[in-house]
């Protein structure tokens, strides 16, 4: 299978630093092997955007399962938190996916950085959140609409950070031709909803494009995160 893909970050609005990392770092096209990641960090000082950094660095240099180098990457994160007073109590999402020669999409995840598939105008969110909202949803306490509102929204229960052990969410996608993957921070996903962002997808045929319109859109709604988005194309 061969890939096409491009990155885009943005600080928004309202923030003044941008905490949100990304992997790679540009813009490309080639056939899998590919790992597209996606972290947004957290933490005073500027402490989330080392955080962030440091989990961006690890998952794309490690090897081995993809779910183990994200736990790879909370354990790195915590050591830096260790030898530094001022980055204690750092932390960061991380959603990563790793696409095959063969078409198949390897992902791991920790936190509510969201991968998407978009497969004949239809959006489906593989990944799910780690958040005390998502949490209340999942159990009928609240409605979709009462959960894009709610005040503890931005509550995370899971993240790389908090504490030594980490389980990373593993799942496997079998990609066909003409499929669209999205990696994106919280600062699209609460910004943006499942419908707009369907539209901008099946709207926007280049990849780049298409990141810089999310982008866009989340800014028009007021822009009130970071915001970081990965497109990836399979292309054949």
């Amino acid at each position: 299978m061969k890939y096409s893909w491009a990155t885009s970050t943005h600080p928004g609005l309202v923030r003044s630093s941008n905490e949100d990392s990304v992997f790679p770092d540009s813009d490309g096209s080639a056939e899998g092997p590919v790992l597209i990641a996606v972290a947004d960090g957290m933490g005073g000082h500027a402490a989330g955007e080392v955080a962030s950094r440091i989990a961006i660095e690890t998952v794309s240099t490690e090897e081995g399962p993809l779910g183990e180098r994200v736990e790879e990457a909370n354990r790195s994160v915590m050591e830096a938190a260790e030898n530094r007073t001022d980055q204690h109590g750092m932390g960061t999402t991380l959603t990563a996916g790793l696409f095959g020669p063969d078409g198949t999409l390897e992902v791991g995840h920790v936190g509510d950085s969201r991968l998407y598939l978009f497969r004949r105008a239809t959006l489906l969110q593989v990944t799910q959140d780690h958040s005390l909202v998502a949490e209340y949803l999942a159990s009928g306490a609240i409605s979709a609409e009462e959960a894009a509102h709610h005040p503890r929204r931005n509550v995370i229960t899971r993240a790389l950070g908090i504490g030594w052990e980490v389980t990373a969410d593993t799942h496997t996608v079998h990609l066909r031709p003409g499929d669209r993957v999205l990696v994106c921070s919280d600062g699209l996903t609460s910004m943006v909803g499942d419908d707009a962002i369907a539209a901008i997808l099946d709207a926007q045929p280049a990849p780049q494009a298409t990141g810089w319109a999310l982008i866009e859109a989340a800014n028009q709604a007021g822009g009130e995160d970071n915001i970081t988005v990965a497109i990836v194309d399979a292309i054949e």
